[in-house]
């Protein structure tokens, strides 16, 4: 028997977008339905963020114990019992399960549907037995592992983020396809808790950031142990075996060389694609780019051609973020309650990857202040003068800032241990269209990691303060002091 509601909204997608859409607008007086096919707090509760973040946490402090001598501590090695380090991660999912929870969005008076979703027509969606019609619709289905056109990899038991974090045995050597964040951050994880790793990426590890900034990370990455292939493509794989016996092997080609690599577990990180199989958006009028990186098109209020329709996070192929899924909802949520023409706009997004030492970053980079502007100023500040950085034996990294010539800040980067929290003051900065003048007269608590920000910042400064006309205007003025 088929079951029909009417409502003024209905989501569809329990991930972070979606339940940030939902919790918002029915606390705001909305009626909402939420459809969810799969699990409540979507990718990032339970195959991205909150599981990679506690695996790297575990490695992070297996890594820690090996640096003791230096402090004049004992150089005791971690034992690492991999399947209690996975149980940590699954209790760390669990722990925050309940806040996403079915239970909590009802209290919350958001009516939830668990099942998947299918559009009929431009206002109407059938989810089981139930069809939704809405006032308002908002995709928020996240987005999946991209899978490479490799020869033979359908035929091998490959792991990508949706089940590395099931695995309870640890592998022996886990060969990883893709140097972007996941990639990087999954290869110095299982390093340090003890697998040995090879990291195969077609261009540069971590490409879409500055090439200064990401040569620590890929300094340490080698120094944990990690073999990374850089310029090297993948041109078949193969698996003989089953179980603990199984044996994986690429085809890899770097530059003019060939060799096979084995390894025991193989690990897909080479993108993303949009969640869109089965939804039927075409019958909504709703528009798919499927050239490239297919997602769902949209406007800069993140509308879809049926302007009744949004589309946010993942799907709609926009920056991969949980925290930019949350930007779009509280953007959608302005458009549909309030009539606000709110748009996108990702000048202030920030992005981070959690490896050790962090690489984060807010706004443009060098190259790309260089092709959009005639003359900029580059800052940097290099944790090796921190005095927090040298009591901690840490001092990876730097501070980079870039500006116009008249000192408008244009974007900033960090590298180094805690970069991702350190982005904050930066982030806001831009967001406010603060100049560098204000970043340089923070007063920075001594000592700390943020005073390499306050550093940089008047690094602006430095040319024109000790310069020879300085001095001779210091001299001149000396004159009236008496």
């Amino acid at each position: 028997m088929t079951h029909h509601i009417e409502t003024d909204i209905c989501v569809i997608g329990g991930g972070s977008g979606g339940l940030s859409v939902a919790a918002g607008a029915a606390q705001m007086g909305a009626q909402v339905v939420l459809v969810e096919g799969h699990k409540m707090g979507g990718d990032c509760l339970n195959y991205g963020c909150v599981p990679s973040k506690a695996l790297l946490a575990a490695a992070h402090r297996a890594q820690a114990s090996r640096n003791n001598a230096a402090f004049g501590l004992s150089e005791e090695k971690a034992k690492v019992d991999f399947a209690k380090v996975m149980a940590h991660v699954q209790e760390v999912i669990q722990s925050i399960e309940p806040m996403d929870s079915v239970e909590r969005f009802c209290d919350l008076g958001v009516q939830v549907i668990e099942a998947k979703g299918k559009f009929l027509d431009a206002k109407t969606l059938k989810a089981g037995n139930t069809t939704i019609r809405a006032k308002r619709f908002v995709i928020a289905t996240g987005s999946a592992a991209a899978i490479p056109a490799i020869k033979g990899l359908k035929s091998v038991p490959y792991l990508t983020n949706e089940t590395v974090f099931e695995l309870r045995r640890q592998p022996k050597h886990l060969m990883i396809i893709g140097g972007g964040p996941i990639g990087a951050e999954m290869a110095q994880a299982f390093q340090r808790l003890g697998s040995k790793v090879t990291l195969v990426e077609g261009l540069h590890l971590l490409g879409r950031e500055d090439a200064e900034l990401t040569a620590p990370v890929r300094q340490q990455l080698l120094d944990d142990g990690v073999t990374l292939l850089e310029g090297a493509n993948v041109q078949a794989a193969s698996c003989e075996g089953k179980g603990a016996s199984q044996k994986i092997t690429l085809h890899v080609k770097q530059g003019e060389t060939e060799q096979k690599i084995s390894g025991d577990a193989l690990l897909v990180a080479a993108g993303r694609t949009a969640n869109v199989d089965g939804l039927d958006v075409e019958k909504a009028g709703v528009r798919i780019r499927d050239t490239g990186a297919p997602h769902i098109l949209v406007d800069a209020r993140m509308r879809t051609r049926n302007k009744k329709i949004f589309a946010i996070g993942d799907v709609s192929g926009g920056p991969q973020f949980t925290h930019a899924a949350g930007y779009h909802a509280g953007l959608v949520i302005r458009n549909i309650l309030f009539f606000l023409p709110a748009k996108a706009s990702y000048t202030a997004l920030p992005r981070v990857t959690f490896t050790n030492p962090e690489l984060a970053s807010v706004g443009l980079s060098e190259a790309q202040a260089r092709a959009a502007h005639s003359e900029i100023k580059v800052l940097r500040w290099p944790f090796e003068e921190n005095d927090r950085a040298r009591a901690e034996r840490d001092m990876r990294g730097m501070v980079k800032v870039v500006t116009t010539r008249k000192g408008k800040i244009l974007g900033a980067s960090i590298v180094g241990q805690g970069a991702g929290d350190l982005l904050g003051v930066w982030t806001m900065a831009l967001t406010q269209g603060l100049s560098i003048s204000t970043m340089a007269g923070v007063v920075a608590p001594y000592p700390t990691r943020g005073e390499a920000s306050k550093r940089a910042a008047g690094d602006y400064y430095t040319p024109s303060l000790f310069s020879p006309r300085m001095r001779k205007i210091i001299r001149v003025l000396s004159w009236f002091r008496r």
